[in-house]
């Protein structure tokens, strides 16, 4: 017996319509990423790939935030390599007028002019010492300072403090510091820097008595005491023409315990006494200088150390402003000169490391490019569509669904009435 299958022409229309509707819905998604430039639109059209596109969005998000962090952190930098610039210019300017004011020939009254000038010049790096980043953050806070890090002058020792905690922040890997250390910039310790100023009694005319500058033999020796070298006696010498001098070396201001022994009868033996005579203080603990001169009783050398860069450029306007004579004024040339040069290399050597930190910040921008490069092409792999591939498969469905249209068209017209008709 043979069996014969009849499909009715209700079931052939509910087939073609459902092909007409896939297609349709094919030609509709195909539209929808073409349009958004997306082969993922929803997670539900391909979760392994909507998950990696993610996870590069969150990325490339937290890149470019830290790139905002970091560039905030560049500016306050380059702000603080900018001012520490403006205040070596201003250190400049301070050293031409104090050589200048050395020149012997200047009187009494000139040398106040250079020490005004000074003074302008001063008040303008302790400001731009103070300055404040866009935030109000100081430029120089170190590991943290209050609104203004540097105080003084002060009425008791030290003259100028440091408002913070000393020290230097880490770069991060995606990082830099945003303030540099203020403390090593201006601050001074004499251990580290050997900062001290010689200040000598009136000597009057034309007797002259000069020191050079400190020296460091042991720093694990130096205290940062104040002390002074008195001169007790200068009697005849052993040998005819000559002169012997003796003077004492106490300490002024102690700093450490035990105090410092005072030091009694040191002799400086037979000098010419028609010249003057060099000679070595060296039992100050781990300093030594020279005195240069013709000594008399009740001269004295007063060896203050420098708490500062901002205590020299006021020991410059008091002691040039101040001295009485060439003597006076050719030992506080000298005094400042020194200490600003040694204030000058501090300032350097902390621009370099602002130098150092903008080079950094230029590395982790260079990587943080290159990371966002690859980030950036892991995402567009997961979910961008390649447009020539997403236009061929829309103009294929498209036409198959033309196609269905058609067939669609005929399956109605497959009616019992059509036929009787």
């Amino acid at each position: 017996m043979a069996f014969t299958s009849r499909l009715g022409s209700a079931n052939a229309f509910d087939g073609a319509l459902r092909n007409l509707s896939t297609r349709q819905t094919n030609v509709s998604n195909l539209q929808e990423n073409l349009t958004s430039g997306k082969k993922i639109v929803r997670a539900s059209d391909d979760p392994t790939g909507a998950a990696q596109a993610e996870r590069a969005q969150t990325r490339l998000a937290r890149i470019q935030s830290d790139q905002r962090a970091l560039e905030s952190q560049r500016n306050a930098i380059a702000a603080a390599e900018s001012t520490l610039g403006d205040i070596t210019s201003a250190l400049q300017g301070i050293r031409e007028l104090v050589v200048n004011a050395g020149n012997g020939a200047n009187t009494a009254a000139e040398r106040k002019t250079f020490a005004l000038q000074i003074t302008g010049l001063r008040d303008q790096v302790v400001s731009l010492a103070n300055r404040k980043d866009t935030n109000g953050l100081p430029l120089f806070g170190a590991l943290g300072s209050a609104l203004a890090p540097f105080v003084g002058p002060l009425p008791t020792s030290p003259d100028y403090t440091y408002q913070g905690l000393p020290g230097q922040l880490a770069s991060g890997e995606v990082s830099i510091p945003y303030t540099l250390d203020g403390d090593t910039a201006f601050m001074n310790q004499a251990q580290r820097d050997g900062s001290f100023n010689l200040s000598v009694s009136t000597i009057a005319p034309p007797r002259t008595l000069l020191t050079d500058t400190v020296s460091i033999t042991n720093s694990s020796l130096v205290t940062g005491s104040k002390y002074q070298v008195n001169i007790t006696a200068v009697v005849p010498g052993a040998t005819p023409g000559t002169s012997t001098a003796t003077y004492d070396v106490v300490e002024l201001a102690p700093f450490a315990t035990p105090p410092f022994t005072p030091i009694t009868g040191a002799v400086v033996p037979d000098y010419p006494s028609a010249g003057p005579v060099k000679f070595a203080v060296t039992s100050i603990p781990g300093l030594s200088f020279s005195i240069n001169g013709k000594p008399a009783v009740g001269d004295t050398v007063t060896v203050t150390p420098k708490a500062s860069l901002f205590s020299v450029l006021d020991d410059a306007v008091r002691d040039i402003g101040g001295a009485p004579n060439a003597n006076a004024a050719n030992q506080a040339v000298a005094q400042a000169l020194a200490n600003i040069d040694i204030g000058m290399a501090k300032v350097s050597a902390v621009r370099g490391q602002a130098g150092d930190l903008l080079n950094r910040a230029d590395r982790i921008t260079d990587d943080q490019s290159k990371r966002s490069i690859q980030l950036e092409g892991d995402r567009s792999r997961a979910e961008d569509l390649d447009m020539i591939d997403g236009l061929s498969k829309f103009q294929n469905q498209q036409t198959g669904y033309q196609a269905a249209l058609q067939s669609y068209a005929q399956i109605q017209k497959l009616s019992l009435f059509n036929f009787i008709s």
